[in-house]
């Protein structure tokens, strides 16, 4: 679904990707895990072309198998947009529109769709999450988990095939951690494929296929979790590691 391939990005003198080659099937779910300036966030704002790519290629492949080249400075940036949803630490929903209203306003004025068919699979999104009863409130009636929930939701709403969790649960309590990631794990079931940069190391051993350690701007390491958190090869790996386990 999502081909990566040498990808490298700078702010001024600072590298901060340095060849990430990365692969990530349908359905899958791929856990990015590191230090706080690792690269993590600026990947994900790479393959969502929010950052320009300064040498590399991101590849996104359709139903066919066709891969399309989403760095192509000709590619219509809106179109990968639509096939691609990001959800970042804050919430970033609309204040003055409802919830109900924040799931239907991109389907409808960005994707084309009717508002009636918008409206019915907005429904259904907070019903899977948890939240048919808040349609009608507004976030600042809602507590840090719910209004998380309601973004994961809204990017749902788009029906993206490559899905992307940008540390979506930093700024929650502990008690509310729990009930953003279930939803993330009844994603595998619908084929989208989950790119998420995370802290939380338990999710990440439970619930991803691959798990990737980036350090200094590379991966330094990627595997199924089992070999990722039982065996580490590099020693920054199991050093990082370690500090979980203390």
């Amino acid at each position: 679904m999502l081909r990566i391939e040498q990808l490298r990005k700078s702010f001024g003198s600072t590298e901060v990707l340095r060849g990430i080659d990365l692969v990530v099937e349908p359905g899958q779910v791929v856990c990015l895990i590191g230090a706080s300036g690792s690269g993590k966030s600026t990947l994900l704002r790479c393959i969502d072309l929010l950052e320009t790519v300064d040498d590399g290629t991101v590849w996104l492949a359709d139903d066919a198998g066709s891969e399309q080249d989403v760095t192509d400075p000709r590619v219509d940036v809106d179109a990968i947009r639509r096939r691609i949803g990001i959800v970042f630490q804050a919430y970033n929903l609309f204040p003055h529109l409802s919830v109900l209203q924040n799931l239907v306003l991109a389907p409808t004025r960005a994707g084309g769709v009717s508002k009636g068919d918008a409206r019915t699979r907005a429904l259904a999104l907070l019903d899977r999450v948890g939240l048919a009863d808040k349609a009608s409130a507004y976030p600042d009636s809602l507590s840090g988990g719910q209004q998380q929930r309601v973004a994961l939701a809204r990017a749902l709403a788009m029906d993206p095939e490559v899905l992307l969790l940008d540390e979506i649960t930093s700024a929650l309590d502990p008690l509310l951690v729990g009930e953003v990631l279930d939803v993330v794990r009844g994603l595998r079931a619908d084929g989208i494929a989950v790119v998420m940069a995370t802290h939380e190391m338990s999710f990440a051993r439970e619930a991803s296929d691959v798990v990737a350690f980036l350090a200094d701007g590379e991966i330094v390491e990627i595997g199924p979790p089992e070999q990722l958190f039982d065996a580490p090869q590099d020693p920054r790996t199991a050093a990082f590691l370690a500090r979980f386990r203390a």
